[in-house]
Protein backbone atom coordinates (compact mmCIF):
# COMPACT_ATOMS: atom_id res chain seq x y z
CA UNK A 1 0.00 0.00 0.00
CA UNK A 2 1.08 3.64 -0.86
CA UNK A 3 1.79 6.03 2.03
CA UNK A 4 0.59 9.26 2.72
CA UNK A 5 2.41 12.52 1.54
CA UNK A 6 4.53 13.34 5.02
CA UNK A 7 7.60 15.11 3.70
CA UNK A 8 8.10 18.27 1.26
CA UNK A 9 11.72 18.65 -0.08
CA UNK A 10 12.26 22.31 -0.91
CA UNK A 11 15.15 22.80 -3.09
CA UNK A 12 16.90 25.98 -2.33
CA UNK A 13 20.63 25.55 -3.37
CA UNK A 14 20.04 28.22 -6.58
CA UNK A 15 22.56 31.60 -6.84
CA UNK A 16 19.76 33.62 -7.81
CA UNK A 17 21.29 35.21 -10.35
CA UNK A 18 18.33 36.62 -12.25
CA UNK A 19 18.22 39.47 -9.20
CA UNK A 20 21.53 40.23 -8.56
CA UNK A 21 23.01 42.32 -6.92
CA UNK A 22 19.69 41.38 -4.59
CA UNK A 23 21.12 38.32 -4.03
CA UNK A 24 25.01 38.70 -3.60
CA UNK A 25 24.65 37.83 -0.44
CA UNK A 26 20.81 36.95 0.32
CA UNK A 27 19.00 34.27 -0.98
CA UNK A 28 16.26 34.36 -3.41
CA UNK A 29 14.18 32.65 -1.61
CA UNK A 30 14.38 35.26 1.14
CA UNK A 31 13.60 38.09 -1.37
CA UNK A 32 9.99 39.24 0.27
CA UNK A 33 6.67 39.56 -1.22
CA UNK A 34 5.19 41.99 0.86
CA UNK A 35 6.18 41.37 3.97
CA UNK A 36 6.66 37.66 3.81
CA UNK A 37 9.72 35.98 2.19
CA UNK A 38 9.26 33.44 -1.14
CA UNK A 39 10.16 30.03 1.45
CA UNK A 40 7.71 31.26 4.13
CA UNK A 41 4.97 30.80 1.54
CA UNK A 42 6.08 27.51 0.59
CA UNK A 43 6.75 26.31 4.03
CA UNK A 44 3.19 27.39 5.26
CA UNK A 45 1.64 26.10 1.64
CA UNK A 46 3.35 22.44 2.71
CA UNK A 47 1.79 23.17 6.82
CA UNK A 48 -1.69 23.39 5.07
CA UNK A 49 -1.43 20.35 3.13
CA UNK A 50 -0.43 18.57 6.18
CA UNK A 51 3.09 17.78 5.63
CA UNK A 52 4.79 16.87 8.37
CA UNK A 53 8.29 16.72 8.28
CA UNK A 54 10.46 19.60 6.16
CA UNK A 55 14.10 18.98 3.87
CA UNK A 56 15.69 21.98 2.57
CA UNK A 57 18.34 21.01 0.06
CA UNK A 58 20.97 24.05 0.75
CA UNK A 59 24.03 25.58 -0.84
CA UNK A 60 26.50 28.07 0.20
CA UNK A 61 25.59 31.31 1.55
CA UNK A 62 21.57 29.94 2.55
CA UNK A 63 21.88 30.26 6.59
CA UNK A 64 19.52 32.79 6.46
CA UNK A 65 16.91 30.38 5.30
CA UNK A 66 17.79 28.40 8.63
CA UNK A 67 17.83 31.46 10.93
CA UNK A 68 14.41 32.27 9.42
CA UNK A 69 12.70 28.89 10.61
CA UNK A 70 14.25 29.24 14.32
CA UNK A 71 14.26 31.16 17.45
CA UNK A 72 15.39 34.68 17.14
CA UNK A 73 15.65 35.54 20.79
CA UNK A 74 17.17 38.73 20.61
CA UNK A 75 14.76 40.45 18.42
CA UNK A 76 11.56 38.78 20.70
CA UNK A 77 13.03 40.03 24.04
CA UNK A 78 13.38 43.43 22.45
CA UNK A 79 9.71 43.41 21.17
CA UNK A 80 8.37 41.82 24.48
CA UNK A 81 9.67 44.60 26.33
CA UNK A 82 8.63 47.21 24.15
CA UNK A 83 4.89 45.22 24.32
CA UNK A 84 4.99 44.26 20.44
CA UNK A 85 2.88 41.39 20.75
CA UNK A 86 1.34 41.11 17.31
CA UNK A 87 5.22 41.44 15.88
CA UNK A 88 6.33 38.44 18.07
CA UNK A 89 3.95 36.54 17.21
CA UNK A 90 4.85 37.28 13.19
CA UNK A 91 8.62 36.46 13.67
CA UNK A 92 8.08 33.68 15.86
CA UNK A 93 5.54 32.16 13.39
CA UNK A 94 7.91 30.61 10.62
CA UNK A 95 9.18 28.60 13.09
CA UNK A 96 9.39 25.10 12.56
CA UNK A 97 8.91 22.08 15.62
CA UNK A 98 12.32 20.30 17.12
CA UNK A 99 12.40 17.27 14.42
CA UNK A 100 10.25 18.32 11.62
CA UNK A 101 13.01 20.13 9.80
CA UNK A 102 16.40 18.56 8.04
CA UNK A 103 19.02 20.68 5.92
CA UNK A 104 21.26 18.90 3.54
CA UNK A 105 24.03 20.93 1.21
CA UNK A 106 23.98 20.85 -2.54
CA UNK A 107 27.88 21.16 -2.91
CA UNK A 108 27.82 21.15 -6.62
CA UNK A 109 25.09 22.78 -8.34
CA UNK A 110 24.30 20.07 -11.14
CA UNK A 111 20.00 20.47 -11.36
CA UNK A 112 17.18 20.58 -10.05
CA UNK A 113 17.35 16.70 -10.66
CA UNK A 114 20.55 16.71 -8.77
CA UNK A 115 19.00 18.84 -5.94
CA UNK A 116 16.24 16.67 -4.90
CA UNK A 117 18.45 13.29 -5.33
CA UNK A 118 20.62 14.62 -2.59
CA UNK A 119 17.51 14.57 -0.19
CA UNK A 120 17.11 10.72 -1.15
CA UNK A 121 18.59 9.92 2.65
CA UNK A 122 16.24 11.64 4.36
CA UNK A 123 12.90 11.19 1.84
CA UNK A 124 13.58 7.34 2.56
CA UNK A 125 11.29 4.78 0.80
CA UNK A 126 7.69 6.69 0.68
CA UNK A 127 6.04 9.31 -1.25
CA UNK A 128 6.85 12.72 -0.86
CA UNK A 129 6.13 16.41 -2.23
CA UNK A 130 9.06 18.97 -4.04
CA UNK A 131 7.61 22.94 -4.21
CA UNK A 132 10.12 25.51 -5.74
CA UNK A 133 9.62 28.82 -3.92
CA UNK A 134 10.05 30.54 -6.89
CA UNK A 135 6.70 29.54 -7.97
CA UNK A 136 4.36 31.07 -5.48
CA UNK A 137 0.38 30.22 -5.68
CA UNK A 138 -2.61 32.03 -4.69
CA UNK A 139 -5.38 29.40 -4.08
CA UNK A 140 -8.23 29.43 -1.89
CA UNK A 141 -7.10 25.66 -1.45
CA UNK A 142 -3.64 25.53 -1.32
CA UNK A 143 -1.84 24.08 -4.45
CA UNK A 144 -0.08 21.31 -2.86
CA UNK A 145 -3.26 20.23 -0.93
CA UNK A 146 -5.20 20.22 -4.39
CA UNK A 147 -2.32 17.66 -5.66
CA UNK A 148 -2.27 15.48 -2.24
CA UNK A 149 -6.07 15.27 -2.42
CA UNK A 150 -5.36 13.66 -6.20
CA UNK A 151 -2.35 11.79 -5.23
CA UNK A 152 -5.07 10.22 -2.35
CA UNK A 153 -6.80 9.00 -5.93
CA UNK A 154 -4.71 8.25 -8.35
CA UNK A 155 -1.76 6.69 -5.64
CA UNK A 156 0.88 8.22 -8.73
CA UNK A 157 2.99 10.82 -9.56
CA UNK A 158 1.61 14.17 -9.71
CA UNK A 159 2.95 17.51 -10.90
CA UNK A 160 0.77 20.73 -11.31
CA UNK A 161 0.31 21.93 -14.47
CA UNK A 162 -0.75 24.88 -16.41
CA UNK A 163 -1.02 26.33 -19.59
CA UNK A 164 2.16 28.80 -21.36
CA UNK A 165 2.26 30.50 -24.47
CA UNK A 166 3.43 28.66 -27.31
CA UNK A 167 6.85 30.95 -27.48
CA UNK A 168 7.53 29.76 -23.98
CA UNK A 169 7.46 26.28 -24.50
CA UNK A 170 11.27 26.37 -24.58
CA UNK A 171 11.63 27.75 -20.69
CA UNK A 172 9.46 24.69 -18.91
CA UNK A 173 9.40 21.27 -18.68
CA UNK A 174 6.30 20.27 -21.33
CA UNK A 175 3.37 17.45 -21.33
CA UNK A 176 2.65 15.09 -23.85
CA UNK A 177 -1.20 14.66 -22.90
CA UNK A 178 -3.27 11.60 -22.83
CA UNK A 179 -7.19 11.53 -21.79
CA UNK A 180 -8.29 14.15 -19.30
CA UNK A 181 -10.57 13.46 -16.21
CA UNK A 182 -11.78 16.85 -14.74
CA UNK A 183 -8.83 18.66 -13.22
CA UNK A 184 -6.60 15.56 -13.80
CA UNK A 185 -4.41 15.17 -16.92
CA UNK A 186 -2.92 11.97 -18.05
CA UNK A 187 0.69 12.51 -18.91
CA UNK A 188 1.89 9.91 -21.67
CA UNK A 189 5.40 11.93 -21.61
CA UNK A 190 7.41 15.27 -20.26
CA UNK A 191 9.63 16.86 -22.46
CA UNK A 192 12.63 19.53 -20.78
CA UNK A 193 12.52 22.72 -22.52
CA UNK A 194 11.45 22.03 -26.11
CA UNK A 195 11.24 24.88 -29.07
CA UNK A 196 7.80 25.59 -30.03
CA UNK A 197 7.51 23.45 -33.16
CA UNK A 198 8.63 20.37 -31.05
CA UNK A 199 6.22 21.03 -27.87
CA UNK A 200 3.79 18.27 -27.65
CA UNK A 201 1.30 20.80 -26.25
CA UNK A 202 1.50 23.81 -24.11
CA UNK A 203 1.05 22.11 -20.84
CA UNK A 204 3.88 23.14 -18.32
CA UNK A 205 4.65 21.92 -15.45
CA UNK A 206 5.41 24.40 -12.49
CA UNK A 207 7.07 24.17 -9.29
CA UNK A 208 5.00 21.62 -7.64
CA UNK A 209 5.16 17.74 -7.72
CA UNK A 210 4.29 14.55 -5.19
CA UNK A 211 6.38 12.17 -6.29
CA UNK A 212 7.06 8.02 -5.88
CA UNK A 213 10.29 7.33 -4.41
CA UNK A 214 11.23 5.15 -7.71
CA UNK A 215 12.48 8.60 -8.97
CA UNK A 216 15.59 8.37 -7.01
CA UNK A 217 16.87 5.18 -8.85
CA UNK A 218 16.83 7.40 -11.78
CA UNK A 219 18.08 10.60 -10.24
CA UNK A 220 21.08 8.10 -9.11
CA UNK A 221 22.14 7.69 -12.54
CA UNK A 222 23.09 11.35 -12.68
CA UNK A 223 22.50 11.62 -16.44
CA UNK A 224 22.74 15.20 -17.97
CA UNK A 225 19.94 16.87 -19.46
CA UNK A 226 18.57 20.09 -21.10
CA UNK A 227 21.94 22.69 -20.51
CA UNK A 228 23.98 19.82 -19.13
CA UNK A 229 22.50 19.65 -15.84
CA UNK A 230 20.55 16.76 -14.26
CA UNK A 231 17.20 17.13 -14.75
CA UNK A 232 14.60 16.14 -13.02
CA UNK A 233 11.73 16.19 -15.53
CA UNK A 234 14.01 13.16 -17.30
CA UNK A 235 13.93 11.15 -14.54
CA UNK A 236 10.27 11.46 -13.82
CA UNK A 237 10.20 10.21 -17.52
CA UNK A 238 11.22 7.10 -17.09
CA UNK A 239 8.65 6.54 -14.36
CA UNK A 240 5.26 6.96 -16.82
CA UNK A 241 3.85 3.57 -17.68
CA UNK A 242 5.28 2.26 -14.42
CA UNK A 243 3.00 3.71 -12.06
CA UNK A 244 0.12 6.33 -12.55
CA UNK A 245 1.49 9.88 -14.04
CA UNK A 246 -1.21 13.04 -13.93
CA UNK A 247 -0.44 16.34 -14.93
CA UNK A 248 -3.51 18.58 -12.18
CA UNK A 249 -4.75 21.61 -13.56
CA UNK A 250 -5.36 23.31 -10.03
CA UNK A 251 -7.17 26.20 -9.23
CA UNK A 252 -5.58 29.41 -8.06
CA UNK A 253 -3.03 31.64 -9.94
CA UNK A 254 0.65 31.07 -10.13
CA UNK A 255 3.70 34.02 -10.46
CA UNK A 256 6.99 33.26 -11.64
CA UNK A 257 8.99 34.79 -9.01
CA UNK A 258 12.31 33.28 -10.48
CA UNK A 259 11.47 36.65 -13.64
CA UNK A 260 11.59 40.52 -12.04
CA UNK A 261 8.00 41.31 -13.80
CA UNK A 262 6.76 37.79 -12.23
CA UNK A 263 8.00 39.14 -8.99
CA UNK A 264 6.68 42.41 -9.10
CA UNK A 265 3.55 41.23 -10.60
CA UNK A 266 2.93 38.86 -7.02
CA UNK A 267 3.62 41.77 -5.16
CA UNK A 268 0.80 43.78 -6.67
CA UNK A 269 -1.42 40.79 -6.46
CA UNK A 270 -0.95 39.94 -2.69
CA UNK A 271 -0.79 43.82 -1.53
CA UNK A 272 -4.20 44.32 -3.25
CA UNK A 273 -5.61 40.62 -1.50
CA UNK A 274 -4.93 42.65 1.75
CA UNK A 275 -7.47 44.84 3.69
CA UNK A 276 -5.03 46.50 5.09
CA UNK A 277 -2.96 47.57 1.61
CA UNK A 278 -5.87 47.20 -0.93
CA UNK A 279 -6.85 50.73 -0.51
CA UNK A 280 -3.58 52.59 -0.27
CA UNK A 281 -1.99 50.19 -3.39
CA UNK A 282 -4.95 50.87 -5.38
CA UNK A 283 -4.31 54.78 -5.11
CA UNK A 284 -0.55 54.43 -5.98
CA UNK A 285 -1.37 52.13 -9.00
CA UNK A 286 -4.22 55.12 -10.04
CA UNK A 287 -0.98 57.73 -9.70
CA UNK A 288 1.27 55.79 -11.67
CA UNK A 289 -0.78 54.14 -14.78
Amino acid sequence: MVQRVRKAVFPVGGMGTRFLPATKAMPKEMLPVVDKPLIQYAVEEAQAAGIEEFIFVTGRGKTAIEDHFDHSIELENILNEKGKTAEVRLVSGPMLQPGQVAYTRQQEPLGLGHAVWCARELVGNEPFAVLLADDLVMAQTPCLKQMIDSFEKTRGNIVAVVDVPKEHTNRYGIVDTGTEDGALVEVKGLVEKPEPEDAPSTLSIIGRYVLLPEVFEHLGQKEKGAGGEIQLTDSMAKMIGTSPFHGLRFEGRRFDCGDKAGFFEANLAFALARDDLRDEVSALIKRYV
